[in-house]
C-alpha cells in the first residue's frame, strides 16, 4: 500500500504481535493506520456462539482496519495475528495529513475500498443461491480472476478448508464434501490434501 520508507518519515513505528494476539477489537476506537510488514492477519467478526465470520486475510504490504480512518467510526471487525506478525502503525492524524499531501495514495485507498466492497456484493449474491457448490465455485472464480488467494503459477488455493468455511458462512464439513465432489467432477484437483483450481466456471 504505502511505501515503508514514507511511513517511517511520517512517524510510523513497528509493533510486534504474537500468534493469536489481538491487534484491535471490533467496536474499539481507531487511533492508527496499520500496515502489515511480516506475518498473516485474519480480520473477523466474532459471534456469541464462538463462530467466526472471516472478512479478509491480510498479507504483507496490505492494510487492515482502514474503515474508521475515513468515517471516524469504530472498528467493524477484530484483527488477530495468525502467525507472529510485525505491523507498521501510523497515528491517525498523521495518516490523514499524509493523504492530503499525496493524492495518489488517497486514490489508491478509494480503489481498495471499492474492490473490497465489490467483493462483498459478489459474495452476498452468491450466498443467496442456497447452493454450497455454486458459492464455493463462485468464490474460487473471484479469487482466480482477481489473482488473490490462488497462486498464479500453480493455481494453488492458498486457503484452508476452514478459511473457506469462515469466508462463506458454511460448515467446514460442507466445504470438505463440496470440494471432494468438485474434485470428482473435475472442476478442481486435490493433490496431497492441497486444492488446485485452474479454470473459472
Amino acid at each position: 500500500m504505502i511505501e515503508e520508507k514514507l511511513l517511517m518519515e511520517w512517524g510510523a513505528e513497528y509493533k510486534e504481535f504474537d500468534k493469536n494476539e489481538v491487534i484491535f477489537w471490533e467496536g474499539d476506537s481507531c487511533h492508527y493506520y496499520y500496515q502489515l510488514n511480516a506475518g498473516v492477519i485474519k480480520w473477523v467478526n466474532l459471534w456469541d456462539n464462538g463462530k467466526e465470520y472471516l472478512q479478509n486475510i491480510i498479507y504483507p504490504n496490505q492494510c487492515v482496519g482502514e474503515l474508521p480512518l475515513f468515517d471516524d467510526g469504530v472498528y467493524a471487525a477484530t484483527a488477530i495475528a495468525t502467525t507472529k506478525s510485525i505491523l507498521l502503525r501510523l497515528p491517525k492524524r498523521s495518516f490523514k495529513l499524509l493523504l492530503e499531501q499525496f493524492p495518489a495514495i488517497h486514490f489508491s485507498f478509494s480503489k481498495l475500498l471499492t474492490e473490497r466492497l465489490r467483493f462483498k456484493f459478489y459474495l452476498l449474491n452468491k450466498m443467496a443461491s442456497d447452493h454450497p457448490e455454486q458459492l464455493i465455485v463462485g468464490l474460487l472464480d473471484y479469487f482466480k480472476i482477481n489473482n488473490t488467494h490462488i497462486s498464479k503459477e500453480e493455481s494453488l488455493v492458498i486457503l484452508t478448508r476452514q478459511q473457506i468455511a469462515d469466508l462463506t458462512g458454511l460448515r467446514v464439513e460442507t466445504v470438505i464434501r463440496v470440494i471432494r465432489n468438485l474434485h470428482l467432477t473435475g472442476k478442481l484437483t486435490i493433490k496431497h490434501g492441497k486444492i488446485f483450481y485452474a479454470e473459472c466456471a
